[in-house]
Protein backbone atom coordinates (compact mmCIF):
# COMPACT_ATOMS: atom_id res chain seq x y z
CA UNK A 1 0.00 0.00 0.00
CA UNK A 2 2.77 2.45 0.94
CA UNK A 3 4.53 1.63 -2.31
CA UNK A 4 1.36 2.44 -4.30
CA UNK A 5 0.94 5.79 -2.55
CA UNK A 6 4.60 6.64 -3.16
CA UNK A 7 4.30 5.80 -6.87
CA UNK A 8 1.07 7.79 -7.23
CA UNK A 9 2.63 10.78 -5.48
CA UNK A 10 5.72 10.58 -7.66
CA UNK A 11 3.55 10.48 -10.80
CA UNK A 12 1.54 13.52 -9.71
CA UNK A 13 4.68 15.55 -9.01
CA UNK A 14 6.21 14.36 -12.27
CA UNK A 15 3.15 15.43 -14.25
CA UNK A 16 3.10 18.80 -12.53
CA UNK A 17 6.76 19.40 -13.30
CA UNK A 18 6.20 18.45 -16.95
CA UNK A 19 3.15 20.70 -17.06
CA UNK A 20 5.36 23.77 -16.53
CA UNK A 21 7.69 23.01 -19.43
CA UNK A 22 6.33 24.08 -22.80
CA UNK A 23 6.67 21.92 -25.90
CA UNK A 24 9.84 22.36 -27.97
CA UNK A 25 8.10 24.27 -30.81
CA UNK A 26 6.99 26.86 -28.23
CA UNK A 27 10.44 27.37 -26.71
CA UNK A 28 12.09 27.37 -30.15
CA UNK A 29 9.71 30.07 -31.38
CA UNK A 30 10.19 32.12 -28.21
CA UNK A 31 13.99 31.86 -28.32
CA UNK A 32 14.01 32.97 -31.96
CA UNK A 33 11.82 36.04 -31.29
CA UNK A 34 13.29 36.97 -27.89
CA UNK A 35 16.92 35.87 -28.06
CA UNK A 36 18.00 38.41 -25.41
CA UNK A 37 15.33 37.50 -22.84
CA UNK A 38 16.38 36.81 -19.25
CA UNK A 39 14.64 35.41 -16.17
CA UNK A 40 12.13 33.48 -18.30
CA UNK A 41 9.29 31.81 -16.38
CA UNK A 42 6.75 29.67 -18.22
CA UNK A 43 3.16 28.98 -17.25
CA UNK A 44 0.22 27.44 -19.01
CA UNK A 45 -2.55 30.03 -19.39
CA UNK A 46 -5.12 27.46 -20.47
CA UNK A 47 -5.21 24.14 -22.35
CA UNK A 48 -4.06 25.78 -25.59
CA UNK A 49 -1.78 28.65 -24.53
CA UNK A 50 1.65 29.04 -22.96
CA UNK A 51 2.90 32.32 -21.50
CA UNK A 52 6.50 33.33 -20.86
CA UNK A 53 7.16 36.12 -18.39
CA UNK A 54 10.65 37.58 -18.79
CA UNK A 55 12.87 40.64 -18.78
CA UNK A 56 14.38 42.18 -21.88
CA UNK A 57 16.00 45.56 -22.45
CA UNK A 58 15.19 46.51 -18.86
CA UNK A 59 11.44 45.89 -19.28
CA UNK A 60 9.14 43.32 -17.70
CA UNK A 61 7.44 41.51 -20.55
CA UNK A 62 5.25 38.54 -21.39
CA UNK A 63 4.64 36.63 -24.61
CA UNK A 64 2.01 34.01 -25.37
CA UNK A 65 2.15 31.09 -27.80
CA UNK A 66 -0.21 28.35 -28.91
CA UNK A 67 0.79 24.69 -28.52
CA UNK A 68 2.42 24.59 -31.97
CA UNK A 69 4.64 27.57 -31.16
CA UNK A 70 2.65 30.22 -33.03
CA UNK A 71 3.14 33.62 -31.40
CA UNK A 72 -0.13 35.09 -30.06
CA UNK A 73 0.87 38.35 -28.37
CA UNK A 74 3.49 40.29 -26.45
CA UNK A 75 3.00 42.74 -23.60
CA UNK A 76 5.52 45.01 -21.89
CA UNK A 77 4.99 47.13 -18.80
CA UNK A 78 5.27 50.87 -19.44
CA UNK A 79 4.47 54.09 -17.65
CA UNK A 80 2.02 56.78 -18.66
CA UNK A 81 4.88 58.99 -19.85
CA UNK A 82 5.86 56.26 -22.34
CA UNK A 83 2.56 56.72 -24.21
CA UNK A 84 2.61 58.67 -27.48
CA UNK A 85 0.86 62.05 -27.24
CA UNK A 86 -1.93 61.02 -29.64
CA UNK A 87 -2.78 57.92 -27.57
CA UNK A 88 -2.82 59.88 -24.33
CA UNK A 89 -5.00 62.58 -25.92
CA UNK A 90 -7.49 60.01 -27.26
CA UNK A 91 -7.87 58.36 -23.85
CA UNK A 92 -8.11 61.66 -21.94
CA UNK A 93 -10.73 62.92 -24.41
CA UNK A 94 -12.87 59.77 -24.38
CA UNK A 95 -12.46 59.20 -20.61
CA UNK A 96 -12.14 62.69 -19.12
CA UNK A 97 -11.74 62.52 -15.36
CA UNK A 98 -10.47 58.93 -15.38
CA UNK A 99 -7.03 58.12 -13.96
CA UNK A 100 -4.60 55.85 -15.80
CA UNK A 101 -3.51 53.13 -13.38
CA UNK A 102 -1.53 50.77 -15.61
CA UNK A 103 0.04 50.89 -19.06
CA UNK A 104 1.38 48.09 -21.25
CA UNK A 105 2.43 47.95 -24.84
CA UNK A 106 0.40 45.26 -26.59
CA UNK A 107 1.25 43.56 -29.87
CA UNK A 108 -0.46 40.79 -31.82
CA UNK A 109 0.01 39.70 -35.43
CA UNK A 110 -2.95 41.96 -36.30
CA UNK A 111 -2.23 45.09 -34.23
CA UNK A 112 0.27 47.06 -32.26
CA UNK A 113 -0.94 49.32 -29.50
CA UNK A 114 -1.45 49.72 -25.78
CA UNK A 115 -3.49 48.24 -22.96
CA UNK A 116 -4.47 50.68 -20.23
CA UNK A 117 -6.15 50.13 -16.91
CA UNK A 118 -8.12 53.21 -15.91
CA UNK A 119 -10.33 54.08 -12.96
CA UNK A 120 -12.76 56.72 -11.80
CA UNK A 121 -13.98 56.29 -8.25
CA UNK A 122 -14.93 52.64 -7.89
CA UNK A 123 -15.29 52.10 -11.64
CA UNK A 124 -12.45 50.38 -13.48
CA UNK A 125 -12.02 49.77 -17.19
CA UNK A 126 -9.42 48.09 -19.36
CA UNK A 127 -8.83 49.82 -22.68
CA UNK A 128 -7.01 48.65 -25.75
CA UNK A 129 -5.79 51.54 -27.87
CA UNK A 130 -4.18 51.27 -31.30
CA UNK A 131 -0.94 53.12 -32.03
CA UNK A 132 -2.92 55.72 -33.99
CA UNK A 133 -5.12 56.47 -30.95
CA UNK A 134 -8.26 54.47 -31.73
CA UNK A 135 -9.84 52.81 -28.71
CA UNK A 136 -10.63 49.33 -29.98
CA UNK A 137 -11.74 47.59 -26.80
CA UNK A 138 -13.09 48.88 -23.56
CA UNK A 139 -14.26 46.44 -20.96
CA UNK A 140 -14.52 46.07 -17.23
CA UNK A 141 -11.26 45.01 -15.66
CA UNK A 142 -10.77 41.38 -14.67
CA UNK A 143 -10.73 42.38 -11.00
CA UNK A 144 -14.17 43.95 -11.31
CA UNK A 145 -15.45 40.91 -13.22
CA UNK A 146 -14.12 38.68 -10.42
CA UNK A 147 -15.83 40.80 -7.76
CA UNK A 148 -19.16 40.63 -9.59
CA UNK A 149 -18.85 36.86 -9.97
CA UNK A 150 -18.10 36.48 -6.25
CA UNK A 151 -21.32 38.36 -5.38
CA UNK A 152 -23.48 35.96 -7.42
Amino acid sequence: MKKSIFIATALVFGLFACGQTPPKPVTDSFNKKFANATKVKWSMEDKTEWEAEFKMDGKEMSASYDLEGKWINTEAKLTEKDLPANVLKAVNTAYAGWKIESVESYETPQMKGYELGIEKGKDELELQVTADGKITVNKESEEEDDEKNEKK
